[in-house]
């Protein structure tokens, strides 16, 4: 165990110098304290114990190497926002090392509604490019609504492989656009863990170029059609489903949604065109009683009807979280129809809880252009660490090398388990 402990030091010196946040998700808000309905208790982040051992996180690790104590801290999140601004770095295949300053507020609109948030980040990376989010999760005091809004600024060269999951990577293209998306969306209580709701969207895309394919080869974004400039504008129409014991990190429960979206050239669409998605997540403990977790994840992103612009097609970690299909590059396959499903097992590495480890395997099939078959399944696969960020909330640093076909592979890294 020892060795360990040597490992989790070295990253927490060299790669978390920098503070790490904890960004939000577009349906639940997570934060890194725990939401709790009414006024809030004394969270003793000090002393919580498991099967009789005492839980250990990063702070628990720098506290002890600068001879500190820790306090238990109070969960004093009221109507006053709580604002925390920090910097954070971060690597993923597309954009390489990424430099960011992130941001949030958490509050409650009354005394018995969940945790409300807002985040913003500004990241730069390797690659020249500039993101902006803001994520937004307002519940009303009674919680029976919640405003999910997810807005972004992107500056965002990048490229593509063709349409397909029988892609070649060799036919790279590499692309550069800017990019706005706005998606808001008001979900109502209907019933025991069951909301529903509606909303609308834009996702608008110019100053779209590309180079052709560097083989010389035709590429399948100018056989599908170029466009310097493309909007899709419309409204959708949502469910949740959320049984999970922790959004951040579930150990049991079951998390669905279903988004309905129709694009309409009355409301500013390019072009018309409908689609549907299906993201369904199941947790067990296994073996059961234990503290290791075996998650299950289908992802079904279809176009109905229509053409949507290529730039809007369905595609690997173009998904709401950009989780999809580790162990390849964001955009590698792109299509008018995808199915995805992955599995993972999260365990123990050490009984204190500071290191964890994970094994994935995924698996990921789309379409060329619509009314195309699908085409074959392309896996992904790898080892993942887990290091405890928060030992309260069950918040890691996910970190995972991933595997795929072609030679792809490559290092991932972020707050948070993946799904």
């Amino acid at each position: 165990m020892k060795f360990f402990y040597k490992i989790s030091l070295y990253i927490i010196t060299v790669f978390f110098a920098l503070p790490v946040f904890a960004q939000v998700s577009n349906q639940v808000p997570v934060t890194i304290f725990p939401v709790v309905p009414n006024m809030p208790p004394v969270i003793d982040t000090t002393s919580k114990y498991v099967n009789g051992i005492k839980q250990q996180d990063i702070s628990d690790v720098i506290a002890r190497a600068f001879h500190k104590s820790r306090v238990a801290k109070l969960d004093s999140i009221t109507s006053k926002p709580t604002i925390s601004f920090v910097p954070a770095i971060g690597y993923t295949l597309v954009s390489k090392l990424a430099l960011v300053v992130s941001g949030n507020a958490a509050f409650r609109t009354g005394p018995n509604a969940r945790v409300s948030t807002i985040v913003l980040s500004s990241s730069i990376t390797q690659r020249r490019q500039f993101t902006l989010p803001v994520q937004t999760s307002i519940w009303s005091k009674d919680n029976k609504y919640n405003f999910v809004g997810d807005y972004r600024f992107f500056r965002y060269p990048q490229s593509t492989f063709g349409l397909g999951s029988g892609s070649n990577i060799k036919d790279e293209d590499p692309m550069d656009y800017s990019y706005v998306q706005f998606y808001e969306t008001v979900l109502r209580h209907i019933t025991g863990d069951i909301y529903a709701g509606a909303g609308y969207i834009i996702d608008d895309h110019w100053n779209v170029t590309d180079k052709g394919n560097m083989d010389g080869t035709v590429s399948d974004y100018s056989t599908y059609g170029k466009m310097a400039h493309s909007i899709s504008s419309g409204f959708t129409l949502n469910a949740l489903l959320d049984t999970r014991d922790n959004a951040i990190n579930p150990f049991k429960g079951a998390f669905m949604t279903l988004q309905y979206r129709d694009n309409l050239t009355a409301l500013g669409s390019t072009t018309g065109w409908q689609s549907l998605i299906v993201d369904v997540r199941k947790y067990f403990r296994f073996p059961a009683g234990s503290d290791n977790v075996l998650a299950l994840w289908s992802y079904d992103w279809l176009t109905l009807t229509g053409r949507p612009p290529y730039i809007d097609l369905p595609s690997t970690q173009w998904d709401e979280s950009s989780a999809t299909g580790r162990g390849y590059i964001q955009g590698r396959f792109r299509g008018a129809q995808m199915v995805y499903v992955e599995s993972e097992y999260r365990y123990k590495i050490t009984e204190d809880g500071l290191i964890g480890g994970t094994f994935f395997i995924n698996g990921q099939s789309l379409s060329a252009a619509p009314g195309t078959k699908l085409q074959a399944m392309q896996p992904g696969y790898g080892p993942g660490l887990r290091i405890k960020l928060n030992k309260v909330s069950n918040t890691n640093i996910s970190i995972d090398y991933g595997f795929g076909r072609q030679g792809s592979n490559g290092l991932f890294i972020d707050v948070g388990e993946i799904f």
